[in-house]
């Protein structure tokens, strides 16, 4: 018996050496047919399993024999079973779940962010939403400042978010931040962005407490979402009144598509229909081209560049000037590259990476003064990200590097010498984030960056952590507190690098309570917040203190320093309605917002001249399908803002700084898109006029430099917008031989 053991042990390893191996293979997806990351999959009363990918598939061996139960189960979703006769064979299965009524996928951090896209379940702002909100002229930055948490500043045409500045709000394009993304204009003449709305196929704005995935912004982020593929092969031509001309042609194929654009705008012939107040030249000229290129079966590979030079002549207020207005020339060259690859990985990962290059170049001629602002810079970042890695947690891994140079040159007049200031950035960031689900009803996410600059020194590191709980399956409750750096703006850091103390991080942390409620295509958003500001730069200006003249002074290196603060707080409400009435899509949105800081050359903590304390948007659209037509309104309100009075202001107590109220703001702006066809091709006629009231808008004063000799008081000219109104007609033309026109869906849907 004894001798009879070791053989029966020998022929059962065998036995298992020599059993069959059965491999099992599939994919599961939701009830829409989306792919499932993160679901194990399992052989019953076993533990041979795997879970699915980022595209939802799995693959696993096993020795088992016989017939067991395979079952696909996630957290959320209903399980499901397939019998599986284990033959040694391959075997391709297929699940599809069910979500159980109060699904995870409904609780989604949602703190003070706004998404949209067509992946986006609730979307409350969409990409197309920028092209057909009357006055927002289609730019991605006028059609924002309609929602909550933002202040509109006509003189800027910036996003100023929750009482912070305009270099506040970063902007990325494929997950690569933006280092110039407004086209260059003068002060008090708005800027526009960049680029056009129809790039993108999604945009998420977010007012506090984003992913640790952004930096370099205090206040808010703007992320940009670029097309993949073009979706068919056609040919546009668009024409507009003030004087632009574009022409655009995309190609596509199977598994890849090029776009080609080229743009020109002379607007000296509207400014002879129109007069202006302020504008007397704007020339531009652009072109750019996007290809993608897909890669395996869920890669993409995207290629864009862009080049563009501009030309403005403006005269602005000056009240040091006979007339009030002092001519102000600038020329402006900018070139941008941005290429981007995702892509899947093994065991669940998938791999988003990029690099971006801006070369940007400003000539300004301010009268006799001579400005010129070059910068240059180069971005990289890799993203991994593993949503297999539990039922209930992923993991996103992330890494960007900077390397930044800048270059200023200042001549007072043509003979007088050149002053040149320059620096050199490289700036390395890290993160590593997770998005966690607790239960059916609570969901969170925690993350972390760091970041170092060299031109600072120093290191930073900014912890960032949000809850969302399900209270039923239309609202939820959700809350986000975080740290959020920046580092000082080029002017700053042009003279603070020489500080006898090097300059700090600018700093922000955030505190914000969201409520939502979304159902039949309705919804609600109820934000408070609260926001700190800490180690924002500081300086003291030369001579008698006026900022409401400054323009190139250049203040001593020593006053320098880092010891700024301030905060903002207050509520933002949003609702929106695609429901009640039919083909009628509207939102109101309202801001709160109670403000106070020291930076820059403030003297005392005070309201920013850029914040106002009350901000109010209501829009409309209605399509009338006889018509083919889409109208549009957008009324804007926003209460008195500051601005700064050398005549209340007394400097031995400070009283009196940034005392004086404008007028408020309003504008009600009204526009249509009427669908047509041109020998069978799709033609869209756009009519817009902005601010039809024709209401005086005041964005602030210029004070002389010296009082009266006779009053003893500073005489001031007012800032005004370049017309009281801008009226402009916009054709497009869409030349598809392959697709009939279709007058009967707005351009919207």
């Amino acid at each position: 018996m004894k001798r009879l053991l070791p053989l029966l042990l020998l022929l059962l390893t065998a036995g298992r050496l020599l059993a069959q191996t059965t491999t099992l293979a599939g994919t599961v997806r939701d009830a829409a047919g989306q792919p499932l990351p993160g679901v194990n999959v399992f052989l019953k009363t076993t533990f041979d399993g795997a879970s699915t990918d980022t595209l939802g598939r799995f693959r696993f061996t096993t020795t088992q024999s016989g017939t067991l139960p395979l079952v696909a189960s996630l957290l959320g979703y209903v399980a499901q079973e397939q019998p599986v006769v284990l033959d040694g064979k391959a075997h391709q299965l297929s699940f599809r779940l069910k979500a159980v009524r109060n699904q995870l996928g409904d609780v989604i951090v949602t703190a003070g962010t706004y998404e949209a896209g067509d992946d986006k379940r609730n979307t409350t702002f969409s990409a197309r939403d920028v092209q057909t909100t009357a006055g927002a002229q289609a730019d991605v930055a006028g059609a924002l400042n309609t929602l909550p948490g933002t202040t509109r500043n006509g003189e800027a045409g910036q996003l100023f978010v929750r009482g912070g500045a305009a270099y506040e709000t970063k902007q990325y394009l494929d997950g690569l931040p933006l280092q110039s993304p407004y086209n260059a204009a003068p002060g008090g003449v708005p800027a526009r962005g960049r680029f056009a709305p129809t790039l993108f196929k999604g945009t998420m704005f977010s007012t506090g407490g984003y992913s640790a995935e952004y930096g370099q912004a205090l206040s808010a982020v703007v992320a940009l979402r670029s097309v993949d593929l073009a979706d068919e092969t056609q040919t546009g031509i668009s024409a507009l009144s003030l004087g632009g001309l574009t022409l655009a042609r995309q190609q596509r194929w199977e598994r890849s598509s090029v776009a080609v654009t080229a743009d020109y705008m002379n607007m000296r012939p509207y400014f002879g229909l129109v007069p202006q107040q302020i504008l007397r030249t704007l020339q531009a000229a652009s072109g750019s081209v996007a290809a993608r290129q897909r890669t395996g079966e869920m890669g993409m590979l995207k290629l864009y560049g862009t080049f563009q030079q501009q030309h403005m002549a403006v005269l602005t207020p000056n009240a040091d000037y006979a007339d009030g207005r002092q001519p102000v020339d600038l020329r402006n060259t900018n070139a941008y590259l941005n290429a981007t690859w995702r892509t899947p990985l093994a065991r669940g990962w998938s791999l988003q990476t990029g690099a971006a290059a801006t070369r940007d170049n400003q000539h300004i001629q301010p009268d006799q003064q001579r400005v010129q602002e070059l910068e240059q810079s180069v971005v990289g970042r890799a993203v991994v990200t593993n949503d297999s890695a539990s039922a209930y947690w992923n993991l996103k891994l992330g890494a960007e590097v900077l390397a930044q140079r800048y270059q200023f040159h200042y001549q007072a007049r043509e003979s007088d010498m050149t002053r040149a200031l320059a620096f050199t950035e490289r700036r390395a960031a890290g993160f590593a984030e997770s998005e966690i689900a607790f239960s059916n009803k609570v969901a969170g996410r925690v993350g972390a960056r760091a970041e170092y600059s060299a031109v600072l020194g120093r290191w930073n590191a900014a912890p960032r952590a949000a809850l969302a709980y399900q209270i039923n399956p239309h609202s939820q409750l959700s809350g986000a507190w975080g740290y959020f750096y920046q580092t000082p703006t080029n002017d700053a850091m042009r003279l603070g690098q020489y500080a006898p103390e090097p300059l700090r991080f600018e700093r922000a942390r955030h505190y914000q309570l969201t409520y939502q409620y979304e159902a039949h295509r309705r919804l609600l958003r109820l934000e408070a917040y609260d926001k700190r500001y800490a180690n924002l730069v500081r300086y003291d200006l030369p001579g008698a203190f006026n900022p409401a003249t400054l323009a190139y002074q250049l203040p001593s290196p020593a006053t320098y320093r880092s010891t700024g603060t301030g905060y903002a707080r207050g509520l933002d409400v949003l609702w929106r309605d695609k429901t009640t009435l039919r083909n009628f899509d509207y939102w109101v949105s309202y801001s709160l917002l109670d403000t106070r800081r020291q930076q820059r050359f403030d003297p005392v903590r005070a309201v920013p001249t850029y914040a106002a304390r009350h901000n109010l948007s209501v829009v409309g659209k209605y399509w009338v399908d006889k018509w083919h037509t889409l109208f549009g309104a957008t009324y804007s309100y926003g209460s008195p803002r500051a601005y700064f009075d050398p005549n209340r202001y007394d400097a031995a107590t400070g009283t009196g700084y940034n005392a004086g109220r404008l007028p408020s703001f309003q504008d009600l702006s009204l526009n249509l898109s009427y669908l047509t066809q041109i020998h069978k091709n799709l033609a869209i006629i756009h009519v817009s006029c902005s601010n039809i009231l024709g209401r005086q808008n005041v964005f602030g004063y210029r004070y002389a430099s010296t009082p009266d000799a006779a009053t003893g008081r500073y005489t001031a000219v007012p800032l005004l917008p370049s017309a009281r109104r801008m009226v402009f007609v916009y054709l497009l033309i869409s030349i598809n031989k392959n697709r009939p026109v279709d007058l009967h869906t707005a351009p919207e849907d």
